[in-house]
């Protein structure tokens, strides 16, 4: 079993409409063949699983988008049984699907349980009209909460997705919101600050001056009250935007943040596969139409395949386990690195309460992970 875990992550790239925040790989289509992309998927596995060395057992299947709760039923079965003739999954394998309320039915859900799907992440974002309506969201908050509860009915393990730190967004609102929140949560909330990316309508917004968005000091002091709200609640951070009750982490997301190896399917998606002596990174033709062609002519939609070199790997372990409340393997890391950390950059940082260091391993503290980016680069030099 690869160190961090194994998992494969599908990516549905089709929604009803594009939210002015996003800068996923995300496509608005009137008409789409379903069937077609669901073979496309298996094609483009099948084409990746013959190159593997060896094929680990399955800690998790994540279906992301996208909206793939705009897939029928046997789409996601068809993905699934691939994967269960492809690989060994794990006794208690995760299989995710996210999904948007307006696209919710229980009908639905009932088809993607019966298929193999045991969580689903839902895209609430927040719970109120009036901020729904300025995030460009299509769904009303009663609507939210409806899907939330068809979820519930058919699954065990139910998150959904928070987006905090809106234009003009108060510390008071948002301690409501996550009160409420947190009665309706099972096991797993993910609480997202918004952030603004270039080529979104929002980006282009902020740019002109007619999006305004909290200050850093006003962000940073929402996202120390969430820390303190929900490790009140039972629900602690266990990475920098999630939230998790004791055992109901995301298998999948751990296999990003603890440096596991993954499979990626679909237009746009990304893998770490290791083959060889090396590990490979990989990615695919983000336009959909242009990936399906790819596939179905040559069996994939790769667009590209390279060698991460070890010092790079080091770096993106580093990124990736400082955002865990687990923090990293000291030995682990300085394996990849082929060095150890330098003793005095990080007494530097320990010393201004940034990092800690315990039992073999390194941690960012809750004001470490504030400026996560400046100590990973201070600790990588």
């Amino acid at each position: 079993m690869p160190e961090g875990g194994f998992g494969l992550y599908v990516h549905w790239p089709f929604c009803a409409a594009k939210c002015p925040y996003c800068d996923f790989n995300s496509h608005v289509r009137r008409e789409v063949d379903a069937m077609a992309y669901a073979r496309g998927l298996v094609r483009e596995l099948e084409t990746t699983a013959a190159r593997l060395d060896a094929r680990p057992a399955l800690n998790s299947i994540f279906f992301g988008g996208g909206t793939p709760s705009l897939m029928p039923g046997a789409a996601v079965g068809a993905v699934i049984d691939a994967a269960a003739r492809l690989f060994p999954f794990a006794a208690d394998i995760e299989v995710t699907l996210e999904a948007n309320p307006t696209s919710v039915d229980a009908g639905r859900f009932a088809d993607y349980a019966a298929a193999g799907v045991n969580r689903v992440s839902m895209g609430v974002q927040a719970l109120n009209d009036t901020d729904l309506k300025a995030l460009g969201r299509w769904h009303s908050a009663a609507e939210a909460r409806a899907a939330f509860e068809v979820a519930r009915r058919v699954f065990e393990r139910v998150s959904f997705d928070l987006i905090y730190a809106r234009p003009g967004q108060s510390a008071a609102a948002w301690e409501a919101e996550l009160a409420e929140a947190l009665a309706m949560a099972v096991d797993h909330l993910s609480l997202y600050q918004l952030t603004i990316e270039d080529g979104t309508k929002f980006g282009a917004l902020h740019a002109a001056g007619q999006l305004v968005v909290p200050d850093g000091d006003t962000a940073a002091s929402l996202y120390e009250l969430t820390q303190e709200i929900c490790a009140g609640a039972g629900m602690p951070q266990y990475e920098i935007s999630n939230h998790a009750r004791a055992g109901a982490q995301s298998r999948h997301n751990l296999v990003y943040w603890r440096y596991g190896e993954f499979v990626g399917v679909g237009p746009g998606a990304h893998g770490r596969i290791r083959s060889g002596e090396a590990l490979w990174a990989t990615s695919t033709e983000r336009r959909p139409e242009a990936w399906l062609r790819s596939v179905e002519a040559t069996g994939d939609g790769l667009v590209s395949r390279d060698a991460v070199d070890p010092a790079d790997q080091a770096r993106e372990y580093l990124v990736m386990c400082l955002r865990l409340a687990e923090g990293l393997d000291i030995a682990r890391y300085e394996r990849l690195a082929g060095r150890p950390f330098d003793a005095a950059r990080f007494a530097a940082l320990a010393e201004e309460g940034l990092v800690i260091r315990r039992e073999g391993r390194l941690f960012a503290t809750l004001r470490g992970r504030l400026v996560l980016n400046a100590v990973a680069a201070e600790l990588a030099r």
